[in-house]
This record gives C-alpha cells, structure tokens and sequence, in this order.
C-alpha cells in the first residue's frame, strides 16, 4: 500500500494486480471495508480515503476507485491528482481517467498536477438551503458542496457550525462544508468539514472548486489562489461560466507519494 498526498489532502492507494487474492477478515479484497480499516482517525492511520488502482493502459481512461474513512465510495478530486504521482513516467502531459465513473482530464507536469472537474449537464451552481448563517452556495461536482463566506476562516468554531450543515434537511445527501474568506482578487483561504470523514480535513478540492467558481461568477476574476488549512495552496483556473455552469475548471497543486505500508 502506498501513502500519497495532494495538497494537504493524504491517501492510501493499492494497486488492484498487486493485491488479487488478499483476504481481509476472512473475505476478498473491497476497498470498502480496506477503507474503514486502515483510513479512520483513531483505530486507523487517519487518512482522508483509499483507493484501488487499475493497471493503467496508454491511450485508454485510467480507471481508479475511492472510498473515504467510512466505507462510502465517492469521487475524489485532490486523492485522483495524488493517484497521478503512482504512475510509471511515461504517463506525462494529459491523462484520461475514470474516477468513481467521473470521466475527468489529468495534466501532470513533475510534482504539479492539475485536475479538469467533471463538465456538463448537472454539473453547477445551485441555490443553497434557506435561512442559512452566511452568504452560501451549492455545488455539484460529482459530490455535494456547501460554500460558506465569512469575514475571517480561523474565527469560525468549525466542530459546532458544521456537522448541522453537513446533515442539513433540505441536502438529502448531506454535503461537504467549507467556509471561505476572501482575502484579496485572486486569493482566498478555506476550512472544510468532509462527510465520510466526518471532521475538518486539511484540504478538498471540489469545495475550493465550487467555490472559485461561486467567485469568479460574482466578481469575473477567474484565476484564484486558495490556502486551504494545509500548507500547500489549491490553484484554480476557470475557463467561463455560464448560467451557473462551467466549463474547463481545473484544480491544480502539488502531489507526492510519502511512503509505503504494509496491510
């Protein structure tokens, strides 16, 4: 099993020829239960998910799996550029892949990945639930963002203001929650409170996604740096949007691999 990181965000990710046979308690290899075991705070290695990888094919989508800490599969996008960093090197420039059945676009250029979010019908903005605390707006990237703005990330009690919206009634899916501060045109910082994990994590892409969208709609400027808790930023790149839906919103930063464990 290797241990990879996408800013901020850390995986575990198993190869599927590597791992044919494996039994865990007695049963077959699923990521699903792989997941619970080895990703969750606590009784685990506190990881944001796991993957399982097939063997990429040139000239064909490269076909990857997810599951966060608690055994739900779901599209992730900064753990889909980290999975980019497991790659033989002639797997350079764009790379075609099948995440969780999101066909997503991959441009690797050294340590710097950028992701193309998944585009097209049901693919924008959206209005978020009534009487919320802030300025908010819905996504849907392939999972459910909320996206909060407030006058300043680190004054927010994350642990207490989140989990109600996460489950709020009106998402039937629940959502991601992340609060965004506005620092400067251009630049931006963000806290998230994934679902799955169940806790603040130190990055998510799609919620920086949504909102860089939900900001460039409102101000045009269509070029952000966002500073999610992690050290390393998220950039983001909007080609336009148009009636709450866009086109070529690419999630860009840094990914390694860490090291390797054992199952």
């Amino acid at each position: 099993m290797t241990i990879a990181s996408a800013s901020g965000n850390v995986f575990a990710f198993v190869w599927t020829a590597d791992h044919v046979g494996i039994e865990i308690h007695a049963s077959p290899l699923d990521g699903s239960e792989l997941a619970r075991r080895v990703c969750p705070r606590g009784h685990g290695l506190g990881l944001d998910g796991l993957f399982v990888l097939d063997t990429p094919v040139l000239g064909k989508p490269w076909r990857i799996k997810h599951w966060d800490p608690d055994g739900s599969p779901s599209f992730c996008s900064n753990g889909t550029r980290a999975a980019v960093a497991l790659l033989p090197g002639e797997f350079q420039g764009t790379i075609d892949v099948c995440s969780n059945g999101e066909l997503v676009l991959l441009d690797r250029k050294g340590l710097e990945v950028a992701l193309r979010l998944p585009q097209g019908d049901g693919f924008c903005l959206k209005e978020p639930p009534d009487k919320l605390p802030f300025p908010a707006v819905f996504g849907w990237t392939g999972t459910p963002q909320l996206v909060l703005e407030v006058d300043d990330t680190n004054a927010i009690d994350l642990p207490t203001l989140a989990p109600p919206l996460r489950f709020h009634p009106d998402l039937h899916d629940g959502a991601n929650v992340s609060f965004l501060q506005v620092l400067s045109p251009g630049n931006a910082r963000i806290r998230t409170w994934e679902r799955g994990v169940e806790g603040e994590t130190l990055s998510c892409g799609q919620g920086a996604a949504i909102a860089a969208a939900w900001l460039t709609e409102r101000s045009g400027v269509n070029t952000w740096k966002i500073q999610p808790r992690g050290d390393d930023p998220l950039f983001l790149n909007i080609g336009k949007i148009e009636n709450r839906r866009w086109s070529e919103l690419w999630l860009g930063g840094l990914v390694r691999v860490l090291g390797h464990q054992k199952l």
